[in-house]
């Protein structure tokens, strides 16, 4: 891999689990030292982000991690909504047996895990599964925009058992596993649509949110 992509990788990588907070100023001489590089590949992997709306460049000034809004969160959110039961439907219709089946790893989650990055790996594994390249790239992306939102907003969470999420992941994996593309489909609609509840009603009370 090249160096400035994994730069790029590592700054992206802070952002989402809010290492970077959402707001703070950073410059690319202080980056540069963080990561042990030059400013070149700082630079370009902050224009990356900027493409991201992670990062808002300020002429002259440096740069700064953008902040989270309800309004972006929501979109991103909706976004989530409309894609992953189609990938879950997809995968049930057309995954082969090998991939299905090991959807069972997300069955259950270790003592001391972080569940926020286990979901996640959920997530993507079911988009994946739907063997549609496109639109696993882009869920992708919103489950791992989504990780900052969750992190931002964990404290004022409620109604957020991991066993419970941990219950409605056995449950699609079941579905998908019968090859219920609607059961799947609906499955993962309700289960999206709670965590879009949570996770908005949790960041209106958020001081740090726009």
């Amino acid at each position: 891999m090249l160096l400035r992509d994994n730069i790029y990788a590592a700054i992206r990588a802070d952002i989402l689990a809010c290492i970077l907070r959402p707001g703070a100023e950073v410059r690319e001489q202080e980056l540069a030292q963080r990561y042990a590089v030059s400013r070149q590949p700082v630079r370009e992997a902050l224009l990356r982000l900027e493409r991201e709306r992670l990062v808002t460049v300020h002429a002259r000034q440096g740069y700064q991690i953008n902040a989270i809004s309800v309004a972006d969160a929501r979109d991103l959110l909706r976004m989530r909504l409309a894609l992953e039961p189609a990938c879950a439907a997809e995968a049930a219709a057309g995954a082969p047996d090998s991939v299905v089946a090991s959807l069972d790893a997300f069955r259950t989650v270790a003592d001391g895990a972080d569940f926020i990055a286990e979901n996640r790996a959920f997530h993507i594994a079911l988009a994946e599964a739907s063997g549609n390249r496109r639109m696993a790239a882009t869920v992708r992306d919103l489950v791992e925009q989504a990780d900052r939102l969750v992190r931002v907003s964990l404290d004022g969470i409620r109604g957020r058992d991991p066993a419970q999420l941990v219950d409605e992941h056995a449950a699609i994996i079941d579905a998908v596993q019968r090859r219920d593309g609607r059961g799947a489909r609906r499955l993962v609609r309700a289960h999206v649509a709670q965590a879009e509840r949570r996770i908005l009603t949790a960041l209106e009370r958020s001081a740090i949110v726009l």
